[in-house]
């Protein structure tokens, strides 16, 4: 079993308001009940807290109030002034396409944890959300999944007609809130959280569009942004040497180190400084293209062991039953049914 890194990153002080004045409009005493000052907002910046922080308010809040279903209670309570500069950027802009390529551009302003990643086809766009930084909790990843989708429809006013949605986490007790909010399929246990809308659905014009406003909105949350300072991409970097790698067979540390031009010892100390293990980097990759491989069937399974770095197909098929407690060729069946009903795999994440 992979142990996922400790999660780290920021959200903006604006967005943990959003609890405070949940709990106040209650007639409840936030403070007090969260045994921590409202954080104040910082004038001269983007205003950060720290997203472990941010966590133990929404768990105190939620054990207080006897609510599991906290993120999705408060998240749909979501304003723009809540998101800070990101806001207002995303509500001068002309459609519903516009402001969501916006929002990944200075998604760090709102939800500086794991990158974003935007995956499109023909027929849907796919907001993606990794665990590379470590998994912040079902309260966080509810709270921010839900504040996204009910922004979205308020900038539009209409349905947006989701496809699915994806968590990492485990599945609640109860999955009939989630589906009567998402108005979708609702999947729990995925290896990445996901959003997935309807092309046509960015086609929405939104209510008050201005170029001249954006522009200058931009400017300033492109200040912001830069005082954020760069992202470590490491790990981006790792995945992309490593996957051309082991077409060659199983890397070790030394060699993906050469191959990045750094020492093993400086390789090893940014990946621990990041929670993170060679091995585990390693065999999370495998996993992610052993999944995005099964799914393609003109892919044999002694094909799909190469392309991974295993010798043989039978380590391959040990190393997936311990990453998911079933078989590839279980995989592929379920992901054969799945795409036959417009679905997804629901599979355990290692």
């Amino acid at each position: 079993m992979i142990s996922p890194p400790v999660p780290q990153g920021i959200v903006p002080v604006t967005y943990v308001h959003l609890l405070y004045e949940y709990l106040a409009r209650m007639g409840l005493d936030a403070e007090r009940l969260l045994g921590a000052p409202k954080p104040a907002v910082d004038r001269g910046g983007p205003g950060r807290y720290d997203v472990q922080a941010w966590g133990a308010l929404l768990a105190k809040a939620a054990q207080c109030l006897n609510d599991p279903l906290l993120g999705l209670h408060l998240g749909s309570t979501i304003t723009p002034r809540h998101l800070g500069m990101l806001g207002y950027v995303l509500l001068a802009c002309g459609d519903l396409g516009a402001a969501l390529a916006r929002f990944e551009q200075y998604q760090r302003l709102l939800y500086d944890v794991n990158p974003l990643r935007l995956i499109a086809s023909p027929e849907e766009v796919v907001f993606e959300w990794g665990v590379e930084q470590g998994r912040p909790g079902p309260l966080v990843d509810e709270c921010a999944v839900t504040a996204l989708v009910q922004f979205s429809r308020d900038l539009v006013q209409v349905g947006l007609g989701l496809r699915y949605v994806s968590f990492v986490n485990p599945a609640p007790t109860d999955l009939q809130p989630y589906l009567d909010y998402f108005d979708c399929p609702v999947l729990f246990d995925q290896p990445s959280t996901r959003i997935a809308m309807p092309i046509a659905a960015l086609q929405h014009p939104l209510r008050s569009p201005d170029p001249a406003l954006l522009e200058m909105l931009s400017q300033q949350a492109d200040a912001l942004l830069a005082e954020l300072g760069p992202r470590d991409d490491l790990q981006r970097q790792l995945d992309l040497c490593l996957t051309q790698m082991l077409l060659s067979g199983e890397p070790s540390l030394a060699q993906a180190a050469l191959a990045l031009h750094i020492s093993p010892r400086t390789l090893h100390r940014r990946l621990a400084a990041q929670g993170l293990q060679f091995r585990g980097v390693l065999e999370a990759l495998r996993l992610r293209l052993a999944r995005q491989y099964l799914q393609d069937q003109r892919l044999q399974l002694a094909e799909i062991a190469g392309l991974l770095g295993y010798s043989e197909q039978s380590a391959f098929t040990r190393a997936f039953r311990r990453w998911t407690q079933g078989s590839p060729l279980a995989f592929r069946r379920a992901a054969q049914q799945a795409a036959a009903v417009g679905g997804r795999v629901n599979l355990p994440s290692p």
